[in-house]
């Protein structure tokens, strides 16, 4: 039997408002309906119940732009820049993906050819960088792509597999990066993590995306004498992490809301709290395998203060399963917790259903999906 933590949503005081949340229009297509559970609203009342985005698939290239949920809502990507065509599945060259990411102007970069493309080093993304891997199956492998310096990118239906190398991610945030949007990609056997995000790189949104087969999954703020991330604002949400083993995130200093994820099977603890963070855990599905305890706490020393310190989180509605236990903190460790509607008016949450489950076991990560028309017809 499963148990939901925290039904009712609680407000510290008057400044922080009930977040209005909202229900997509458009269902996701599944392998098999998915019915409604009793009392979850759907604006078409169609019996299905459906991931964020999904009508953007149905609409236009580049609709995607500017409407993530979370902190990373603002990301335009290469919205106000031409296509470009990847061609060749060449680790460089004409017509290659890392040609595309080097150029300096917006780019809206689509592919023409599916298959793998063998990085022989980081892959870096300059800024106003849309990567739209839909209509087509690529893989990223060897290494991964590296967002330095840049604002404004969107990655959106690409696979991350294979790399080696030491401090080899799938995705590395650093430094100074803001405005980031990392949506519906899976990612999995790295030798390092699969996304890490440090070093002041803030407002980003990681939305329906898979993760599986790896020890570090997503880290959050690399080391505790680095306090100038105390400005990191992460949204995670609707994602999968399927059986890895830590880090769904580990989190310092910044401030995380997680919502409508699915953590399964984790190997030491699901969601780690560290010097100073923030964690607001919304409606998420923690289904425990041999270890139990989902979230863990670690107590680091700042390098500006004079004692250590762990970081807070706070679960609301979230649902623990198999004997899964929250394992919070009573005391107060001495910071403020944020709400997200600080910052945001809305986002899409719904219970953690069996329903929700299924859903983001079927749907999250690379997907089939048309690309669709560019209305502005732009060439290369």
């Amino acid at each position: 039997m499963g148990n939901s933590h925290g039904h009712r949503h609680k407000h510290r005081n008057s400044l922080h408002p009930p977040p209005t949340y909202k229900y997509d229009s458009q269902p996701q297509q599944l392998p098999l309906p998915i019915p409604i559970p009793q009392g979850t609203s759907n604006s078409n009342n169609n019996n299905m119940i459906s991931l964020p985005y999904t009508h953007l698939d149905s609409t236009t290239l580049r609709a995607l732009a500017g409407n993530a949920e979370g902190f990373g809502r603002f990301a335009m990507g290469g919205f106000h820049g031409p296509l470009y065509h990847v061609t060749s599945l060449s680790d460089d060259g004409p017509g290659s993906l890392r040609d595309a990411c080097r150029k300096k102007e917006p780019l809206w970069i689509v592919f023409e050819i599916s298959g793998t493309i063998l990085l022989s080093s980081y892959l870096s993304v300059s800024s106003y960088k849309t990567i739209d891997g839909r209509g087509q199956r690529i893989k990223l492998t060897g290494k991964g792509l590296r967002l330095k310096e840049c604002e404004h990118v969107i990655v959106c239906n690409l696979e991350f597999e294979g790399g080696r190398g030491p401090d080899v991610d799938g995705i590395q945030i650093k430094p100074n990066s803001k405005h980031i949007w990392i949506d519906r990609c899976s990612l999995r056997d790295f030798d390092d993590g699969l996304i890490d995000i440090t070093r002041e790189s803030t407002d980003i949104t990681i939305s329906r995306c898979h993760f599986s087969q790896h020890d570090k999954t997503i880290l959050i703020g690399a080391d505790p004498s680095h306090v100038g991330d105390r400005c990191m604002r992460v949204t995670i949400h609707h994602c999968f992490f399927n059986e890895t083993r830590q880090r769904h995130p580990r989190v310092r200093y910044a401030k995380v809301h997680l919502y409508n994820n699915y953590t399964r099977g984790w190997g030491i603890y699901a969601v780690c709290a560290s010097v100073e963070s923030q964690i607001f855990s919304q409606h998420n599905i923690y289904e425990a395998g041999q270890k139990k305890v989902a979230f863990k706490y670690l107590t680091e020393k700042a390098a500006d203060k004079e004692s250590g310190a762990t970081g807070q989180i706070r679960s609301e509605g979230d649902l623990f399963l198999n004997g899964a236990q929250p394992g919070l903190m009573n005391e107060d460790v001495g910071c403020n917790m944020f709400h997200p509607s600080e910052y945001y008016p809305t986002w899409t949450v719904k219970p953690p259903t069996d329903d929700l489950k299924q859903l983001l076991h079927h749907c999250t990560g690379w997907q089939s999906v048309a690309r669709p028309p560019d209305q502005t017809a732009c060439a290369e």
